[in-house]
C-alpha cells in the first residue's frame, strides 16, 4: 500500500521554490521549450534553472550543462528529454537529493519489454535514492494559486485561466487542456491540475490525499484510465468524505473488456467495469459517464454530501418543477433510464401550493406553464417543493426565458437554492450561457443538457459512505484450488451452512452415511473444479448399491477425460430442495482488493448478469441492500402470492462469506457457493457446492 507522501515532497511537487528544466529547448514553440515560456507568462515567483548540455543560453536566459552544475539543489526537476536520457537525469536527481522528478517522455512500459525494463529502472532508482517520480508520460503540474504552470501542454498558453476550488488529477495529460478550455466556457475554476502519466511511483490517490487539508481546494475531478493504485485512491476517498470534499470520476473502459476468470462464474460476472463501478460507489466517489456531467458535477455533489445520503436501499426520489413540459420530459427520461425515480407531489404538497395560489394538474411533474416565468410563482412553487418530505432533490427546468431574460428566469432558482436542506438543481433547456453563468456564480448546481443532468444526479445518489479499508494484498507466487470438502471446512467457521456430506474412498465398501438417500455423488480432487465437465457428478443416487455403482462410473468418466489423474475419493452429499437458488461469490481483484457478489442462481446467471456487488467485507445491513438489488430475488419476496424465501438468511450468508477477505491463515483469491439453496422464510439457506482458490 502506498504511504502518504510527506509535506516536503508535496510542496516540492505542487509548490516548489526552485525548478530545473532538464533538456529545455531554445525554441519556445516546441513541446520541450514550452515550460519555460509558460512559467514566465504565469508570473512564477520561484527560481528556474535551465539545463541544456549543448547551450549556454536558452530562450534568452542562462543555461547550465547539467543538474550537478547548478548553484543549488532544486526542489523539482522537469525532465524533457527522451526516455534513455530521462533515466540518467533521474539518477542524477537521486544523487543530488532533488525531491521530485517529473518525466515527460513516453517509451516505457507501454512500448514493450525494453520499455518495461526502463520503467523498472526508474522504480529501482526511486527506491534506492528517495527521489519521487511523477510519470513517465506526464505533461506536468499546474498550481494556479502559486502561478506554477509547469507543463508542456499547449492548452496552457491561454492566459488567465479562472482560479477556483477544483483539484484535477488525470492519467491523460492532454485531457487537462480539454477540461480547462471547456471549463472556462462554463465558468469552472481550478486550483490545481496534475498529469500523472503511468504512475510508476507517485499516484493519483496519494497526490490528492496530500492536498486534503488545503482550504482552497473544495472538490476533486479524477480522469482515470485504470485503477492500478486503488488502495491509495480509496484512502484518499475516505479522507475526502470525512472532510466533506466531493470527488467525481470519469473512467475510461465502460465496454466489457472484462477480465474473466476461467475458474468460476464470479469472474465472468465481475467484469472489469463492474469492479470499477463497485469501487467508486463504495468509496463515495461519483462516477459519471458524460464529459458535460464531469465538468458540471461538483456543485451538486457538494450540496449532497455522501454522509447525508439515504442508506436504506430505497430508490432516491426527485421532484421536477418546470415552465416547459417538453424540456422537463427530457430530464425525466434521462433520470428514469438511470434508475432515479421522478415522483409526483403528494396531495398535501399540492394543497400547500394551492394555498399560495398555485394550481397545477396532478401528475409526475409540476408544470407551471408560462405562469412559472413570473418570479413569485416559481419562487413559491420551489419553496413548497423544497420542504416536501417526498423529495430527496428538486430539479427546476427553465425554458426559453433563460435565454432572453436570464436575470429574471433564474433569479427565483438562485434565491431558493439554500431555502432548505433539500438540494435544488437547475436544467436550462435553451442555449443560455448567461443564465448558466449566473447560476454557476451563485453556486447553484446547473446543467446544460438533459443527459448531464440525469448522469450527475444518478451518480450522486449511487455513492455510498466509505466503509473500513481492507489492505489490497498482491497474490504470492503460485495458487491452488481446495477440493469441495476442504472448501466447506474453510467456510463453516464463518457461519455459512452447507448440506450434510461424507467423504468416501472409492476402493472401500459403502459405509453408513448418517443422512438419508437420495444423495448426489461428486468427484473429490484438488485439480477438478468443474466436476460436471468430466462426468464427475451423478444424481440422484437412491441406495448403497447405486452409490457403489456411481463411484465406479465417476472413476471411469474422469479417467476418459483426464487420464493423467487418479481418482481416490468422492464426496457424497444429501440432496435438498429450496424455493430458489443464488450464487454467492468472493473475488480478490488485483487492483481494488476483495469483492463480494450476490447473483441470481441457475444456468441463466451469466446471460442476465443479475447481480449486486460490494467491496468486502460487508455488514448484514449492506448485504440486505444487495439482496434488494438482485431482481430475480423479488420472486422470493412473496411475489403474487408465492411462498416467501428466507431473504434474511441470504443476507446473513453473504455477510459471513464476505469475511473471507479477513482470513488470516491464508490468502483467499476466489471463492464461490453455487448454488446456495434458499428455503422458505425462517428455514435458512444451504450451500450444496463450494469452490475456493487460495494463494
Amino acid at each position: 500500500m502506498n504511504d502518504m507522501i510527506d509535506a516536503a515532497i508535496a510542496n516540492a511537487l505542487l509548490k516548489p521554490r526552485s525548478i530545473a528544466l532538464v533538456g529545455i529547448s531554445d525554441d519556445a514553440a516546441k513541446t520541450n521549450g514550452r515550460p519555460l515560456r509558460f512559467l514566465r507568462a504565469a508570473g512564477y515567483q520561484g527560481t528556474i534553472y535551465n539545463v541544456n548540455p549543448t547551450r549556454t543560453e536558452v530562450q534568452g536566459e542562462p543555461a547550465y550543462p547539467s543538474l550537478s552544475a547548478l548553484p543549488e539543489v532544486p526542489e523539482h526537476a522537469f525532465i524533457l528529454t527522451n526516455s534513455q536520457l530521462a533515466i540518467e537525469a533521474v539518477q542524477e536527481c537521486g544523487r543530488l537529493g532533488i525531491r521530485v522528478a517529473t518525466i515527460l517522455a513516453g517509451g516505457f512500459s507501454e512500448s514493450g519489454p525494453e520499455g518495461a525494463a526502463r520503467e523498472q529502472q526508474l522504480r529501482d532508482i526511486a527506491k534506492r535514492t528517495g527521489v519521487r517520480i511523477l510519470g513517465p508520460s506526464s505533461l506536468g503540474v499546474v498550481n494556479l494559486r502559486e502561478k506554477l504552470v509547469l507543463t508542456a501542454n499547449a492548452a496552457f498558453a491561454e492566459p488567465e485561466l479562472p482560479v477556483g476550488g477544483i483539484f484535477c488529477a488525470s492519467h491523460s495529460g492532454s485531457m487537462l487542456g480539454a477540461l480547462t478550455s471547456r471549463g472556462r466556457a462554463k465558468g469552472v475554476g481550478f486550483s490545481g491540475l496534475i498529469s500523472v502519466g503511468s504512475e510508476t511511483d507517485l499516484c493519483i490517490g496519494e497526490i490528492c490525499e496530500s492536498t486534503l487539508d488545503d482550504p482552497n481546494i473544495t472538490g476533486y475531478m479524477l480522469f482515470l484510465e485504470s485503477l492500478s493504485h486503488a488502495d491509495a485512491l480509496r484512502r484518499f476517498a475516505i479522507g475526502a468524505a470525512q472532510r466533506g470534499k466531493p470527488v467525481v470520476a470519469y473512467k475510461l473502459g465502460r465496454s466489457e473488456a472484462a477480465a474473466e476468470l476461467a475458474v468460476s462464474h464470479t469472474g465472468a460476472l465481475a467484469g472489469e467495469d463492474a469492479v470499477a463501478e463497485t469501487f467508486f460507489r463504495d468509496c463515495g466517489i461519483a462516477r459519471v459517464e458524460t464529459l458535460e456531467g464531469f465538468l458540471e458535477a461538483l456543485p451538486l455533489l457538494g450540496r449532497l454530501p455522501v454522509s447525508k445520503l439515504n442508506t436504506t436501499g430505497r430508490t432516491p426520489t426527485v421532484g421536477v418543477v418546470t415552465t416547459t413540459g417538453g424540456g422537463a420530459a427530457m430530464a425525466v427520461d434521462q433520470l428514469g433510464i438511470r434508475g432515479v425515480a421522478v415522483v409526483p407531489p403528494s396531495a398535501e404538497t399540492l394543497a400547500r401550493m394551492a394555498e399560495r395560489g398555485i394550481n397545477v394538474n396532478p401528475g409526475g411533474i409540476v408544470d407551471l406553464t408560462l405562469a412559472g416565468t413570473r418570479y413569485d410563482v416559481m419562487k413559491a412553487a420551489l419553496e413548497v417543493m423544497l420542504t416536501a418530505p417526498e423529495f430527496d432533490l428538486v430539479v427546476a427546468t427553465v425554458g426559453s426565458s433563460a435565454r432572453y431574460n436570464p436575470d429574471l428566469a433564474v433569479k427565483p432558482v438562485i434565491d431558493s437554492a439554500t431555502f432548505s436542506e433539500t438540494p435544488l438543481a437547475c436544467f436550462v433547456v435553451p442555449e443560455a450561457p448567461q443564465a448558466l453563468s449566473l447560476l454557476n456564480e451563485a453556486g447553484v448546481p446547473s446543467f446544460r443538457t438533459p443527459e448531464a443532468c440525469g448522469d450527475v444526479i444518478a451518480a450522486a445518489f449511487a455513492r455510498r459512505a466509505p466503509g473500513e479499508q481492507v489492505q489490497v494484498t498482491a497474490p504470492t507466487q503460485g495458487e491452488r484450488m481446495l477440493n469441495e470438502a476442504d472448501a466447506y471446512a474453510m467456510i463453516t467457521p464463518l457461519g455459512v451452512p452447507h448440506a450434510a456430506y461424507k467423504v468416501l474412498n472409492v476402493n472401500e465398501p459403502v459405509p453408513e452415511l448418517g443422512f438419508d438417500y437420495p444423495v448426489v455423488v461428486k468427484v473429490l480432487h484438488d485439480e477438478i473444479a468443474h466436476k460436471t465437465d468430466v462426468g464427475g457428478v451423478i444424481l440422484p443416487v437412491r441406495d448403497a448399491a447405486e452409490l457403489a455403482e456411481a463411484m465406479g462410473r465417476i472413476v471411469d468418466n474422469v479417467g476418459q477425460h483426464l487420464p493423467q489423474l487418479t481418482v481416490e475419493r468422492v464426496l457424497v452429499q444429501a440432496m435438498g430442495k429450496g424455493l430458489g437458488e443464488v450464487l454467492v461469490g468472493f473475488r480478490r481483484d488485483n487492483d481494488v482488493g476483495p469483492l463480494i457478489m450476490l447473483a441470481a442462481g441457475g444456468i441463466l446467471t451469466e446471460i442476465y448478469r443479475d447481480r449486486a456487488m460490494r467491496l468486502a467485507p460487508v455488514s448484514v445491513e449492506t448485504a440486505r441492500e444487495m439482496v434488494s438489488e438482485v431482481k430475480a430475488l423479488q420472486a422470493l419476496a412473496g411475489y403474487r402470492g408465492r411462498a416467501e424465501g428466507d431473504l434474511e438468511a441470504i443476507a446473513q450468508a453473504v455477510s459471513n462469506f464476505s469475511r473471507l477477505a479477513l482470513q488470516e491463515d491464508c490468502l483467499v483469491l476466489e471463492a464461490e457457493m453455487n448454488p446456495l439453496l434458499v428455503k422458505a422464510k425462517g428455514e435458512g439457506v444451504v450451500a450444496v457446492d463450494a469452490l475456493v482458490r487460495i494463494a
